[in-house]
């Protein structure tokens, strides 16, 4: 197999590890790639915003198999547009990938297929006022969501209506998000723990990976703004193997049968957000691609033929017995930068990356290399993801805030509850 892998972040790095490992790969292409996958793999300098030179690479080099990692070249087409050229791809077109790009898509879906989900009204940026008016009849606290796509920081939890209030006037006044919140998705509540489930797809069958949780709030017992993720562990114990029953059969597949009647099958992987609520497992959010950082603690966790199972539902026939579960833990701490997920300094020297533990891997996102060391290029920073053999996630967390002991660079800032939640 020769494969292109899109995408530059941690989790892309997490991918390209796993695929380095196979020995059906003859050769592992990653655009554009980061220092971390530079070691694993050849990088390819194009943007991904380049459908075109993207294209042409991969009809030169005898391209198998295109991974797409991160949502926006999804959002933007490039699925359809490698498909068109007659390349097989894991990743859903750019009709399919509105279940991330346009939330009121999802939750119309959600509502026609009778998928449970919280209760919720869309309102355009021209109905400001109505909106307003909304906010004065709802109980609190409640959520607002930005439609689009905001790197995952689109998301405001509303504890007041003078929450709520600056919440719209962030997205429809101020433009925080750009023109993702020129439409917005207020919606109850819900309580419960969350959890990622990753369903990879042909777009009628489909196969469930271990259940991860997220931890999106900057400061730990989930204080302060949203981010794109601080940390994530797997499998959560909140997950238990009715949910995955409940999940398959009232989730993923009116999911998937809504929308091949739409005309957009989902071919790759739908990350699946759910609270588990007294009522039962209930949709949060749906993604058109792995999660992040969920991936990397997903990864450590499956044996048997990685890229089986993605050529496979490429191909329109998942095999369902390419993986399984090994039976361990996995944690992921994020180290970024500080003032993240608002204003940072870029440019810092990263230093103790040498000899960390076998059980531990190190996923490089927002890094550059210059003369042979290694400096902050972003917000979130570094992944350090551990790894036991056995379901023991206090093992696997003691692993990971280890080695995180010997790594520094300025201002770095890290979570020191990531997967206590499941520990308590």
């Amino acid at each position: 197999m020769r494969i292109v892998l899109i995408g530059s972040g941690g989790r892309d790095h997490a991918l390209a590890l796993k695929l380095a490992g196979n020995s059906a790969l003859e050769k592992l292409f990653v655009i554009p790639g980061n220092s971390g996958t530079r070691q694993i793999a050849w990088n390819i300098p194009i943007s991904i915003d380049d459908h075109d030179k993207i294209l042409s690479f991969c009809m030169e080099h005898d391209i198998n198999l295109v991974i797409v990692g991160p949502e926006k070249p999804l959002t933007d087409g490039l699925a359809d547009k490698l498909r068109e050229g007659g390349l097989r791809v894991f990743g859903p077109s750019k009709n399919a990938a509105r279940i991330e790009g346009e939330k009121s898509f999802a939750k119309r879906i959600m509502k026609e297929y009778k998928i449970p989900t919280a209760g919720f009204e869309i309102f355009d940026k021209e109905n400001y006022e109505e909106a307003i008016n909304y906010l004065h009849k709802i109980s609190y606290p409640t959520v607002i969501k930005a439609d689009g796509i905001a790197a995952g920081k689109g998301v405001i939890i509303a504890e007041t209506f003078d929450d709520a209030r600056e919440a719209l006037k962030e997205c429809f006044i101020n433009c925080s998000f750009g023109s993702a919140g020129d439409k917005v998705v207020i919606e109850e509540f819900m309580s419960g723990q969350e959890a990622s489930i990753f369903a990879i797809t042909d777009g009628k069958d489909f196969l469930l990976l271990p259940a991860a949780q997220d931890h999106k709030r900057i400061f730990d017992e989930d204080r302060g703004r949203n981010t794109g993720g601080m940390g994530a562990y797997a499998p959560t114990p909140f997950v238990s193997d009715s949910d995955y029953d409940l999940i398959a059969d009232k989730v993923i597949e009116p999911l998937l049968k809504g929308l091949r009647e739409e005309g957009a099958p989902f071919i790759g992987c739908l990350y699946c957000g759910l609270m588990m609520t007294d009522e039962g497992p209930k949709v949060v959010e749906f993604n058109c691609r792995f999660g992040d950082p969920e991936t990397q603690v997903v990864m450590p966790l499956l044996d048997g033929d990685f890229i089986e199972l993605l050529n496979s539902s490429a191909s329109g026939r998942i095999n369902k017995k390419a993986v399984r579960y090994n039976g361990g833990a996995s944690v992921c701490v994020v180290a970024s930068s500080k003032g993240y997920p608002g204003k940072y300094e870029k440019g810092f020297e990263i230093c103790g990356l040498e000899n960390l533990p076998e059980s531990t891997k190190v996923y490089f996102a927002g890094i550059r290399e210059e003369n042979g060391k290694l400096f902050t290029d972003g917000g979130r920073v570094l992944n350090i993801t551990s790894f036991t053999e056995k379901n023991d996630l206090r093992e696997a967390k003691r692993i990971a805030y280890e080695a995180l002991k010997k790594i520094s660079f300025e201002g770095m800032h890290y979570r020191l509850d990531i997967s206590d939640k499941a520990l308590k």
